[in-house]
Order: C-alpha cells, then sequence, then structure tokens
C-alpha cells in the first residue's frame, strides 16, 4: 500500500502546522502570498471566482506564477462562477493558466442538476493549503467602507496538504500528465516541521454521489462525543432530522450548545426558512446567537476545546447530498481553544442573542406562515433536483 493510501486510511495524520485565517484582507494577503510562493504547482477550486477588483489581483498573481513555469490549475463551479467572461478565462489560458469549469451546465457526461463544486480549496507545491469557505470576489475582502463577509480558513502546512493535493489532482483528471510532487518531497517537508508544532489533521470530503460523507460523519461524530460545550457558526443552518434529535440529546445530557447565525443574509428565503427553526432550536435550550456585522457566510464548528471543523460544509441537506464540499478537522486544544474564543468575541461583542421573548414578539401568524413556507420550498426544491441523483 502507496504512503497516501496509508495517510488516507489512519485518518488523522500528525506531521501538519496549522494556523487560524480569517476572511477578507488577511485572506487575501495569504492567498496572494502563497501563489507568490509558489515553486512547483498550484492548484485551485472554487465556487465563485469573479474578475472584479479582487478576483483581478488574483489572476494576475496566477497569470506571473504561470510565467515563472508554475503548473496552475484553477477548477471552477460552471453555474456559480459563470459571471466570469469569457475573455478572461482565454486571456489567463493564453498566459499558461488551466482553466476547468465543474458540471458545465447541459455539456457534461453525468450532469446532476444541482450538483455544484461548493470548494474553496487551495494547494500550493503539495505541501501547503488553504481550506475555507471564502470565494474569490469583491464582498468576501475588506474594501474601503464595504467590510468582507464574515467568514474563516485553516491553513495548513504538511501531510494533510499533501493529501488534499491528491484529491485535486484527482478531480482534475484521471489522466493528468503533469509531474506531481512526489512523496519524498513532502516528507521531507513535513520533517521539518517543528515536533512542538505538529497537529493532528484529517481531510474531509462530501460528496454524496461518489459515496463521499465524511463532513456529515464528522458533525455526527461531534454530536455523539461532545460532553461539555458546542459552538457552531453556520451560514445556513437547516439541519435534518437526525442531526436535530443529536443536538436535543447532547443538551439532555448537559452539553452547551451555542449557535451563531445570520443576522443579515444574502439569500432571504433561506433566512426565512432558517427562523421556522427557531422555535425549535428555543425550545429544546439551544442557545442562539444572529451575527449583526455583515453577511455571515461561515462554516465552523467547535467542542470541548479540543476539537475543530472548518470549511465550505454548511449544516443542511444541499451539502450533505448535493454539493460537493471540501473541509479539514483539526483536534488539537491549542487550536481550538483560539477558534472558540473568537467565536466567543462574536458572541459577545457583535451577535444579537435571540431569546423566546424577541423571538416571539417580533413573529406574528402571517410572518410564520411564510418561514414555513420557505423552509417547505427549499427542501421540495432539493428534492426535485436531487430525487434522481444515483450513487456511483
Amino acid at each position: 500500500m502507496s504512503r497516501l493510501k496509508k495517510l488516507i486510511r489512519q485518518g488523522y495524520s500528525t506531521r501538519n502546522r496549522v494556523k487560524l485565517v480569517k476572511g477578507g484582507r488577511e485572506y487575501f494577503l495569504l492567498l496572494q502570498k502563497m501563489i507568490d510562493k509558489a515553486a512547483h504547482s498550484i492548484h485551485l477550486q472554487y465556487y465563485i471566482f469573479l474578475d472584479d477588483e479582487t478576483g483581478k489581483t488574483i489572476i494576475e498573481a496566477l497569470k506571473k506564477a504561470a510565467a515563472r513555469g508554475v503548473l496552475v490549475h484553477l477548477h471552477l463551479d460552471a453555474y456559480a462562477s459563470q459571471g466570469l467572461h469569457q475573455k478572461t478565462v482565454q486571456d489567463m489560458r493564453e498566459h499558461g493558466v488551466s482553466v476547468k469549469w465543474f458540471e458545465p451546465l447541459f455539456k457534461s457526461r453525468h450532469f446532476y442538476f444541482g450538483r455544484r463544486l461548493h470548494h474553496k480549496v487551495v494547494v500550493v507545491d503539495g505541501v501547503s493549503s488553504l481550506i475555507g469557505g471564502i470565494n474569490v470576489c469583491d464582498r468576501y475582502n475588506d474594501k474601503p467602507g464595504q467590510p468582507a463577509w464574515l467568514d474563516m480558513a485553516v491553513y495548513c502546512e504538511g501531510e494533510a496538504a499533501y493529501i488534499a493535493y491528491h484529491n485535486c489532482r484527482r478531480m482534475w483528471s484521471k489522466k493528468i500528465t503533469s509531474p506531481s510532487v512526489s512523496w519524498k518531497e513532502a516528507d521531507d517537508f513535513c520533517e521539518k516541521i517543528p515536533h512542538n508544532e505538529q497537529t493532528e489533521v484529517r481531510v474531509r470530503r462530501n460528496d454524496w454521489v461518489k459515496r463521499k460523507v465524511d463532513i456529515w460523519r464528522s458533525y455526527l461524530e461531534m454530536f455523539n462525543k461532545a460532553e461539555k460545550e458546542i459552538h457552531i457558526m453556520c451560514s445556513y443552518f437547516l439541519p435534518g432530522m437526525l442531526y436535530r434529535r443529536k443536538l436535543s440529546h447532547a443538551v439532555k445530557r448537559g452539553v452547551k450548545v451555542k449557535v451563531i447565525l445570520a443576522g443579515i443574509s444574502d439569500i432571504m428565503m433561506a433566512k426565512h426558512a432558517e427562523r421556522y427553526l427557531y422555535d425549535w432550536i428555543l425550545k429544546n435550550k439551544i442557545d442562539l446567537y444572529e451575527y449583526q456585522e455583515t453577511v455571515l457566510h461561515a462554516k465552523v464548528a467547535t467542542y470541548d476545546s479540543t476539537w475543530t471543523t472548518i470549511g465550505s460544509y454548511n449544516i443542511n441537506n444541499i451539502s450533505a447530498y448535493a454539493s460537493l464540499e471540501f473541509n479539514m478537522d483539526v483536534r488539537n486544544n491549542g487550536f481550538a481553544m483560539q477558534t472558540e474564543a473568537l467565536l466567543n468575541d462574536i458572541i459577545n461583542n457583535h451577535s444579537k442573542k435571540i431569546t423566546w421573548e424577541n423571538y416571539t414578539s417580533s413573529t406574528h401568524f402571517f410572518r410564520r406562515i411564510w418561514q414555513r413556507f420557505c423552509y417547505w420550498f427549499i427542501n421540495s426544491v432539493l428534492k426535485l433536483f436531487t430525487f434522481y441523483f444515483k450513487q456511483e
């Protein structure tokens, strides 16, 4: 068995160094630094990638990398990134940047309407990665008078990044001919990570069609194992019946559950559907908060100051059954405590607590009917778009 297969099978790898990254300027400065330092290859997978000011900055960096001989592969969702102009795509290709579309509308061999590439993944030289919920366009960046949407990512160097790298290569093409980063090169890099900085990290994917439900299982594991406290930050929170039952059981056994959701949403129907569940959340004694500053887009969870997951996965059936999702699980006390501290700061200083009193006072009969309709509509549309999905 190859070393790569052994790494994947063992779950958590140990020779990794991680850093929590906030969205906005911090994320894009790091992304550009990674691109500028690339020596061998860059793999990028994005749901939304536009050629606005932020996108153009990243595109220019990618073109410069390609000019110095770096292999650049940009894999984009064909639906969500359709705003990327064809002239821009052609210009990138002429400058050596390979661009590929995931599931082009009506052109894909196995097209499933509703199955989208929701990844936000960057891997450089096979050993450095940036995984989160952040797309490439202005609204995810800090602009004058326009703060970025709230989001997070994890920067990881080491074995987990090497696994992510090979996943990017497989998704690009089974017949990819460009030379890969060898295990020896990756091993030499990992050996240089100081022992006191080494962190357990696990790569997690969700693609129901390909029988990958890793992230779904990670959340289930958290609900079952938590003993003290769970923090969840989610942009579109619509848990199914099993997740709701597990959350309810966690509360009953004494776990403190805190959920941070969007107060300002980019998809109002989804927000109304989410608020339909507030009655259930509050009745089950889950602490509920709405972030007030900008749109909340992060997908992060921690429990018991020991474990964290960050990536593109939302707690809803779209992420569970339709979209391709990518997360990294980090099993490390220091990292979990840092993430919890950031989430608690968001709760205490930037969010509104939703109580039974302020919820019922703002939700009259007709609004409740509308919320129920939105909840029904979103679930019905999902079933309509995915009823013909077949697992391979």
